[in-house]
């Protein structure tokens, strides 16, 4: 299975390597956990919806893939 760190799936999806990292500590990443500094997410991992939208099933699960 490949694996993102922070850094490469901030780039990827356009949004800081700290919220990818908020998003992992609270568990919000099926998938990743923390080798020493380092958080691996799986690359098929589905993105968390975010808390602040009012509408929280505007998006289908194929569509937030990260």
């Amino acid at each position: 299975m490949k694996y993102l760190t922070t850094t490469e799936l901030a780039k990827k999806r356009k949004i800081s390597s700290r919220m990818i990292a908020i998003y992992c500590t609270n568990k919000k990443i099926d998938g990743s956990y923390k080798i020493g500094n380092t958080w691996l997410i799986p690359f098929n991992a589905i993105r968390p919806i975010d808390g602040r939208t009012l509408k929280k099933n505007t998006y289908s699960v194929d569509t937030i893939i990260y």
